[in-house]
């Protein structure tokens, strides 16, 4: 095409570039959508009446479910989740065990963040005597579950730890419980809570998307002028003819 002179190493480029920008742009739609649909599926479950404990046994799918639980604290076997960061404080995750008699099982409960100033002296917190009515959701790691984690407690308690599985933590007490942990809602037992259903927000994945499309976009126009101005720095180059 006379009109349209592009060159052979621009075009290489554009067709090498193109489709890696437009499969990052869909890529991030993708997940925009996918993380949509896990805070849909958390906001149905989170109105939803909870269930007990022995329920989520069953389930194929438990991750949010509500839980009513009664019984009490084991005050003697609490694990901290070590690297815990809110507004920029550095923290922990207290998980104690609960044993649930509605279902007669143990159950892994996270009651919230405490701030942890100066590691030179323990987080501190109380737990509540007598038996309780709570209410929870479960957490499944994203990924499988997470493995028990040695802390700088040795095998002390409470045990710092960097990250948890329940189903180790009953082994070891010789205990029957649910393999996640039930992250605590508001209540007489509770720090502070709020945790993120998802790390990034659909917005974010959605305005990702757009600047790869720009780049795309702005990639195929500069790849249109270079080879329309090529086109007419060609027409305008002197013949030269030999008598």
């Amino acid at each position: 095409m006379s009109g349209f002179r592009p060159g052979w190493l621009p075009s290489v480029l554009v067709l090498l570039l193109m489709p890696v920008l437009l499969g990052l742009g869909l890529w991030q739609l993708q997940r925009g959508e996918q993380k949509q649909q896990l805070l849909d599926s958390f906001e149905a479950r989170r109105q939803a009446a909870p269930v007990f404990a022995d329920a989520l046994l069953h389930s194929a799918d438990p991750g949010y479910q509500r839980v009513r639980l009664q019984g009490y604290f084991d005050r003697g076997h609490s694990l901290l989740l070590d690297n815990r960061v809110r507004d920029g404080h550095a923290g922990v995750e207290l998980l104690q065990p609960f044993h649930d008699q509605l279902s007669g099982l143990w159950v892994l409960v996270n009651r919230g963040w405490l701030p942890w100033p100066d590691r030179r002296v323990a987080p501190a917190f109380s737990t509540p005597d007598g038996t309780l009515q709570l209410q929870a959701w479960a957490y499944v790691a994203p990924g499988g579950a997470l493995q028990l984690g040695g802390g700088a407690d040795g095998e002390g308690w409470p045990r710092l730890v960097t990250t948890v599985e329940a189903d180790s933590l009953w082994r070891q007490l010789g205990r029957s419980g649910l393999p996640f942990e039930l992250r605590l809602e508001p209540g007489p037992a509770s720090y502070r809570l709020g945790w993120p259903v998802v790390a990034m927000s659909p917005g974010k994945h959605q305005g990702y998307a757009v600047q790869w499309f720009a780049l795309a976009t702005a990639l195929l126009g500069l790849y249109i002028y270079l080879g329309i101005h090529n086109a007419r720095e060609h027409r305008h180059e002197p013949s030269h003819r030999h008598a």
